[in-house]
């Protein structure tokens, strides 16, 4: 679930200060990371037209309890007054892009689904998304789903000790943005931990060389929001869910990964 303008605020501490993980610290983490990529896997299994975006939030949170976990997002409400977040996971479909509740909805075929799961372990968190095409998709949204999984391939790999967050962000665009894709500008990756979002925030459209540094012990999360039109978006009236201005489609990917001395160790992987 990344960060955006209605997830946080940044008078927080916890948004200003990135948190270095000691490593006991870490190894919570990683066990958050395999119970969200535990998940993911179940989904990615399962899916297919017919099914409910709530059928799939029940397979989610029957993984997450069966782990000995607990989910990330239910009842999540980032600032005081804010909705708490009703669904384990967030279902997002075709123009929605991010924080899409789960619920009666029934995935037609060629749908672009975006699943985003966190889960919690010993006060730690992990969180992970994914693309996928419900049945048959057509070669767009192929390349729209191909594209933004690449983006984030790229992010990560910029993610090493003593790069800046702008490193990151210039990777992100600059292999999305020559393609005739946009980037969603006003949601970004972030800092994790004991909290769903610490700082840094990770923007995906950036200059290398800028912003804070990254220094070993940092956990993040990389999180492309790849749009097939305007990167400009629109909160629909729920509360949570975000749709392109234009309405035509998203895809989003993410993964956990800790800055380690050896480079990236991303962590929401079985």
């Amino acid at each position: 679930m990344n960060h955006g303008t209605n997830l946080g605020s940044e008078s927080d501490p916890m948004f200003r200060v990135p948190t270095i993980k000691s490593a006991r610290e870490l190894d919570s983490m990683r066990a958050a990371g395999k119970v969200v990529a535990a998940v993911r896997e179940r989904l990615i299994n399962i899916l297919e037209p017919g099914m409910t975006t709530g059928h799939l939030d029940q397979e989610a949170r029957k993984v997450i309890s069966d782990r000995g976990a607990e989910p990330s997002f239910l009842g999540y409400a980032p600032i005081p007054g804010a909705i708490p977040f009703p669904g384990v996971i967030c279902t997002s479909l075709n123009e929605e892009i991010v924080h899409g509740i789960p619920g009666n909805r029934v995935i037609q075929d060629g749908d672009l689904v975006k699943l985003d799961i966190g889960a919690v372990v010993d006060g730690f968190h992990g969180d992970s998304a994914v693309t996928l095409i419900a049945g048959d998709g057509d070669e767009e949204k192929k390349e729209l789903v191909e594209v933004t999984r690449r983006a984030l391939e790229q992010g990560i790999l910029a993610a090493i000790p003593g790069a800046r967050v702008g490193d990151i962000s210039a990777a992100v665009e600059g292999y999305v943005r020559p393609l005739g894709f946009e980037l969603v500008r006003e949601y970004t990756g972030h800092g994790i931990g004991r909290r769903l979002h610490e700082a840094p925030q990770i923007p995906n459209v950036g200059v290398g060389g800028q912003g804070p540094q990254l220094r070993e012990g940092m956990v993040i999360c990389i999180e492309p929001m790849v749009n097939l039109g305007t990167w400009r978006t629109e909160s629909l009236g729920d509360g949570w869910t975000v749709v392109t201005a234009d309405r035509k489609l998203s895809a989003h990917f993410e993964h956990t990964l800790a800055i380690t001395p050896e480079g990236p160790e991303v962590l929401t992987v079985l």
